[in-house]
Order: C-alpha cells, then structure tokens, then sequence
C-alpha cells in the first residue's frame, strides 16, 4: 500500500471516528439527562466501551499522519481527488443534521416500550397477587389499625415478595384520619415500627406522595375510582392498583428501579 492510499485510509478512519463520536456523544447525553432507558444490560455495558475503540481508532489515524508526515499530500490528495460540489456538501451536512433527532425518536420509542412492558408487568402481578390468593387478599381488605393487621399484612406481602426473585416492591394504601384530618397509611417493614408494649402509632405510617398522587388517592378512596395509575420516570417504576370489594377498598402500591431497558439481550 503506497503513502498516498495509505494517508486516504487513515483519514477515511479518522473522519469516521469522529462521526461515530459525535453520535455517542449525543446518545449518552439523550440517555442521561432524560433518563431513557432503552436497550438490556450487555448491550448498554458494550455501548459504554465502545467509545474505547472508536478514541482508538481516532489517534491511531492521527498517528499514521504523524509518521508518514503527509498531511500536506493528503489536503492536495483531497482537493484534486475528491473535489465534492457544495450542493452535495450541504445534501450531506443536512442529512447529517436531521439524523439527530431520527436517533433520539428511536432511543425515545426504546424508552416508551421498556415503561409499556413494566405496565404490563405491575398490572399482571397485582392481578395475579388478588386471583392467587383470595383469601390473603380478603385480610389484605379488611384494614383495621392495629398490631395484628399490621404485623399479617407484613407477612403476606413478604411471602408474595419471596415467591418470585423479580417480584418488585409492593405496599398496600388505606385511608384513615389523625385528629380528624384525612391521610393516606402505607404498610411494609413493619417490624422497627412496632413494639412489644407500645401500641403502633398511625403517624409513623403516613405514607409521603406528592399532590398528583394524593389527588388520585383521594379520587380512589373518596369518589370511586377504579382506574389504576402508573408513572414512570428515569428506570424507576410506579403503579396504584386499587382493589375494591363490598364497598372495601385498598390500594396495593407496586414500586421497580430498572437500571437498563428491555431491547436488545
């Protein structure tokens, strides 16, 4: 291989790289300031390596340069040979261009199908926890603030917890009051919170939400809603899921943190 083809190779690598690059760039930062998660666990581990090679790539072409000292070869070599019209420079450059947000839709409908798929999920384990287990779910219904509620609650949630290593954190939600004001009672991991002489205290359970989600609640608990409400931001995952019979209502709370997506293998 002369110099002349060997000056051409290394500068089609290294333009290469550099496309390659600026595409990573703008893919990790998609990714991390918008929290989207697309593609399973090895390909997103190769994806962050990949910058290795193409860096690699990148100073492997500039070291070629360097030692065969061509640079000046090449820039005469580029405008005698690949004498490129500005109409196909600014075809190229706006292709380019509108390839940004192509890459972005695709990374964003990767995310979008990754929270449909744990939706799907939630739901499918709070159907299953209610059909499997009638009567665990019956006790589950019947609240009552005390020790004795509390303490089965916890164990029924625990056993549904080890049936299955990806079952993903469950609570259940009831609605009770304080000093005649209305809140909203969370119960899981009980055992700190309670003790053998002190009787349970319904602030220590007062579930923390937001205003979207307290409205909600109240909507469930208050006006008869049914509909089950699930958010999902930045891997973590939530669902509401309200369990209603003979005028009872609980709302069993499904939470799941996914560092990575669902595509890929």
């Amino acid at each position: 291989m002369n110099n002349k083809s060997l000056v051409r190779l290394s500068n089609i690598i290294g333009i290469t790289s550099i496309i390659l690059l600026v595409y990573w760039v703008f893919v990790f930062i998609s990714i991390t300031v918008f929290g989207l998660k697309v593609f399973r666990e090895n390909i997103t581990e190769t994806f962050y390596l990949s910058v290795v090679g193409i860096l690699a790539l990148m100073f492997g072409s500039l070291i070629i340069n360097v030692m065969f000292n061509l640079t000046r070869i090449a820039e005469k070599h580029n405008q005698d040979d690949l004498n490129v019209s500005k109409r196909t420079s600014k075809k190229l450059g706006l292709l380019f261009a509108l390839s940004f947000p192509l890459v972005f839709g695709l990374l964003f409908g990767g995310d979008y199908l990754t929270s449909k798929k744990k939706e799907k999920m939630l739901i499918s384990s709070a159907k299953e926890i209610i059909e499997s287990n009638k009567e665990k779910s019956d006790k589950l219904l019947n609240y009552t603030f005390n020790e004795s509620w509390i303490i089965e609650t916890d164990d029924i949630l625990d056993l549904y917890s080890k049936t299955d290593k990806h079952f993903p954190y469950v609570s259940v939600i009831a609605t009770d009051s304080i000093d005649k004001s209305q809140v909203f009672l969370g119960f899981r991991d009980y055992y700190g919170k309670l003790n053998d002489t002190i009787q349970p205290f319904k602030k220590d359970f007062i579930l923390k939400t937001t205003k979207v989600e307290r409205e909600y609640l109240d909507k469930v608990f208050f006006k008869n809603l049914e509909e089950v409400r699930f958010s999902a931001s930045d891997g973590r995952y939530e669902l509401f899921y309200p369990y209603i019979k003979d005028g009872k209502r609980i709302v069993l709370y499904f939470s799941d943190y996914q560092r990575y997506g669902k595509i890929g293998s």
